[in-house]
Formats: structure tokens, C-alpha cells, sequence
């Protein structure tokens, strides 16, 4: 699914122009990449850090219970329909199990758990439900609690630079522990051997971003698709769900 249903341009990030609901070219006949072990150098660095967060096996293999966009192309254009709502669903799901990690005791986890369920409840629909349901409510009630988890967690003491563009600045000498960094432009950004401890890194664009020797091993609500888009090396340290990408 994430080979067809969604668009890309052709920039630094993908080799050519795919438009959406058609399959991207290196997609094989058996649903495998044929440049898999070659993305980044042939120019879709954009595939290794994407991340679905295992929508796309959801709508195949539950949603629509095992069935072949290949071989049922009158439902083809309903499964496209339905990925992106079940890919936001699954993206909510992911941020809220770390607000659970990070505050599964007392009134507010007990808040988190909830809306946890609710989210879970609503990626179980059938197809007719999930197509063209709207999610901006729900992100906006999951953004508010976990706004509220990163405030408990980090004390308020650190740095406030949300939404800031800080692409291309040396941050080197900057203390960004327990700093607030959601949303924030970090493109291309000089964080090499900063201490990101306690970090709250929600939706924040770190593509390109230096990362090496820097210790992020208790950032919040860092997703696969931000480290893989940034560089890093064998001394950077991640937090324990994130693998280390194959091209540090």
C-alpha cells in the first residue's frame, strides 16, 4: 500500500514523480522493492525513512481481509481511500502508547489509556466507516494530551522553541534538554553531540538534521520517520523503540 496509494515528487527525497493510486515502478510482481538494498543511492532516501506505522498492513490484511489490490481493482480505489485515515490512526496510536510509558499512573494516563482505546476502536471500523472519515478532532484531543504528558514530564524548565525555523543553525552550543522543540524546523540543523534528554520532538522536521554523538535516548514522541530522515551515527543514542537506521 505505501508503494501505491500515496504521491511523491520528484525531489531530494524521490527520484521521479509518482502520482497517487499508481505503483511506484521498482514495485515488483511478489509486493517487494526491486532496489530495496540501493533506495538511497539511487535516489529515494524519501522510502528508507517513511513510515506507516504498520497501516498499511492493517487495511490490507484486516481491513479488507487479505484481499489483492492487483487482482480486486474495483476495490482498490476504497482500500486508497481508507489507507491515509488508518495511517493517521495508527501514527495517534503509536504517540499515545509513549504517553502511556511516560505517564501510565494517576488521572492523566488513565486520560492517555482512554483516548488510546477510542483511537483503537475507531482503526477497527469497517472500510465504509474509515473512508473519508474525518481525523482532525481526534488529533487535535491526542495532540492536547500529550501536550499536557510532555509539559508533566519536562517541568517547564527547558527551552520553549516550538514551531521555530532553525533550519540550517548550529545549535551545538544551545542547552536543549527538556526543551520544546514540536514542530520545530530543523532541517539540515547542527545538533552533533547535543544532549536532547527529555526533548519533546513531536512533528518536528529533522530532515537532514546532524545527529551524530547526540543522545536522544529519552526524547519524546520521536518517530522512525524523523531518524531516518536525519544523520546520525554509531554513537547516537536512540530511545529503545527506535532501531538505528541501516544508512548511519
Amino acid at each position: 500500500m505505501c508503494c501505491v496509494a500515496p504521491a511523491f515528487a520528484a525531489s531530494a527525497d524521490f527520484a521521479i514523480d509518482k502520482p497517487a493510486h499508481a505503483p511506484c515502478p521498482n514495485l515488483t510482481e511478489d509486493f517487494r522493492c526491486g532496489i530495496h538494498a540501493e533506495l538511497r543511492q539511487r535516489g529515494f532516501p524519501g522510502c528508507t525513512a517513511y513510515d506507516c506505522f504498520g497501516a498499511g498492513q492493517r487495511v490490507s490484511q484486516v481491513t479488507f481481509g487479505g484481499v489483492d489490490w492487483r487482482k480486486a481493482p474495483r476495490t482498490a480505489q476504497q482500500m486508497y481511500a481508507v489507507f491515509p485515515v488508518m495511517r493517521d490512526l495508527h501514527e495517534l496510536l503509536w504517540l499515545l502508547e509513549e504517553a502511556v510509558r511516560l505517564r501510565g499512573e494517576g488521572p492523566l494516563g488513565g486520560a492517555v489509556r482512554d483516548l488510546a482505546d477510542e483511537v483503537a476502536t475507531a482503526a477497527a471500523r469497517p472500510a465504509g466507516a474509515l473512508e473519508g472519515m474525518p481525523t482532525g478532532a481526534l488529533k487535535a484531543r491526542v495532540g492536547e494530551v500529550l501536550r499536557r504528558a510532555s509539559v508533566d514530564v519536562r517541568g517547564g524548565s527547558g527551552p520553549d522553541l516550538a514551531g521555530r525555523d532553525l533550519a540550517g543553525t548550529d545549535l551545538r552550543d544551545r542547552d536543549l534538554r527538556r526543551a520544546n522543540l514540536r514542530g520545530a524546523l530543523l532541517i539540515r540543523s547542527d545538533l552533533r553531540g547535543v544532549d536532547l534528554s527529555l526533548a519533546d520532538l513531536l512533528g518536528a522536521d529533522l530532515r537532514g538534521a546532524r545527529l551524530e554523538d547526540a543522545d536522544l535516548s529519552t526524547a519524546l514522541f520521536l518517530t522512525r520517520t524523523q531518524v531516518g530522515g536525519a544523520r546520525g551515527n554509531g554513537s547516537t543514542r536512540l530511545p529503545v523503540a527506535l532501531a538505528r537506521p541501516a544508512h548511519w
